[in-house]
């Protein structure tokens, strides 16, 4: 593949990614526009935004067996075009079942699609290189921080709730006619498959290896450490640090916008020094970041924007070296059914997390939150657990 061919195929990837996280974040920041006009209660609304997540994850665990059949090319494509269709569904429901109708699918094509856009980086690029095309790809996550979610906000409060959908779904539709372009058929796996295993001897392929329990247990233990603490910084720095709810605009602005320019220095660290030692710096690092949020400090916004900006740089970033040991603690037959199975632990890891913080929580009569600088202490000690995790992952392809 040619570096102009490689260029485009990563930066379709990223948009992939990018479009995946926004259909997934926006639903969020809309409650107050959906509950009012379907009339649903903020139960129904919680019902909404977990409803992707759990389908997210099945749809990612069936994956796990599954995957390497496919041309991973074939296999984008078909679950970018249900994600679109699922987001216009989105866009045209109208009731709270519709909808929740219409997420549920979204998830079940949404699950997948990273762990597909991941295992491709890791066939087409090599391992000496991966590490700076992982850090494009997951240049995604920053762009819907930036200017996905404050762009689908600024639609809705003018257009209505509709309108995010419409555009994103349009936008996912101009992708996916793209794609058809700009990603080649990826079918080396295919050769060193085995055509005729089942469903059963596919998942024991994959669960036997235990060095594929030490890459599920890494991104485990790193989002049991990032998703204890990040539900909760909108609430408590609206409740506990008194910053208006307008200004947490400028937080995911600020934060979003540094690690436009972090995760490419990062992952030309991961190159350059091996992902094992990349993340854990970043890990350590992270711990500051988290430990500021967690105690709430009372600096105002300047101050709460130079702790976040450090927070989405170390915080998100350790995702570069770790997913870049995770693709390659593989063989390329079963990369596939990794990436799936890791983006499964993935969403149900970062489900258990929020609730167990929530559950930990308290909200006194004023509406302050309290011990969250506990939280902050158990997603440390959850780095700390990581960094250990990490060191027994082997390097296989």
């Amino acid at each position: 593949m040619t570096e102009r061919r490689e260029m485009l195929l990563l930066l379709a990837l990223m948009l992939v990614m990018f479009t995946t996280i926004v259909d997934f974040m926006i639903m969020m920041p809309l409650a107050s526009y959906l509950m009012a006009d379907l009339r649903i209660s903020a139960s129904q609304f919680g019902l909404l935004v977990s409803s992707y997540s759990l389908a997210a994850g099945v749809s990612a665990l069936l994956a796990s067996s599954q995957a390497d059949r496919f041309d991973r090319r074939h296999a984008l494509l078909f679950c970018y075009a249900g994600l679109t269709i699922a987001t216009l569904l989105c866009a045209l429901a109208g009731s709270f079942a519709s909808l929740l109708a219409a997420r549920v699918v979204a998830g079940v094509f949404g699950g997948v699609l990273g762990s597909i856009s991941l295992a491709i980086v890791g066939d087409v690029i090599p391992l000496e290189r991966r590490g700076r095309a992982m850090s494009w790809v997951m240049l995604g996550f920053s762009l819907s921080a930036v200017a996905g979610v404050p762009l689908g906000l600024w639609l809705a409060a003018h257009h209505g709730w509709r309108l995010p959908f419409h555009v994103l779904a349009a936008a996912c539709a101009v992708l996916w006619l793209v794609m058809t372009r700009a990603v080649p058929p990826v079918r080396a796996h295919l050769a060193m498959a085995h055509a005729q295993a089942g469903w059963l001897q596919n998942y024991r392929e994959l669960l036997t290896e235990r060095n594929h329990w030490w890459a599920v247990g890494l991104t485990a233990l790193l989002m049991v450490s990032g998703f204890s603490v990040i539900p909760f910084i909108a609430p408590t720095m609206v409740a506990n640090v008194g910053l208006a709810p307008e200004q947490l605009m400028y937080i995911y602005l600020a934060g979003g916008a540094a690690t436009i320019f972090s995760r490419p220095l990062i992952g030309r660290l991961t190159d350059r020094y091996t992902p094992r030692r990349v993340v854990g710096w970043l890990i350590v690092c992270s711990f500051v970041p988290i430990v500021l949020v967690t105690q709430t400090l009372q600096v105002g916004l300047v101050g709460q924007l130079a702790i976040s900006v450090l927070f989405f740089v170390f915080v998100s970033g350790r995702f570069i070296p770790a997913t870049t040991q995770i693709t390659a603690a593989t063989l390329p037959a079963m990369r596939g059914r990794l990436m799936a199975f890791n983006s499964a632990v993935q969403n149900f890891a970062s489900g258990i997390a929020s609730l167990l913080a929530g559950l930990v929580l308290t909200q006194d009569a004023h509406g302050a939150w309290h011990h969250y600088g506990w939280i902050g202490l158990a997603s440390c000690l959850a780095g700390l657990l990581a960094i250990r995790v990490a060191g027994k992952i082997r390097t296989v392809s």
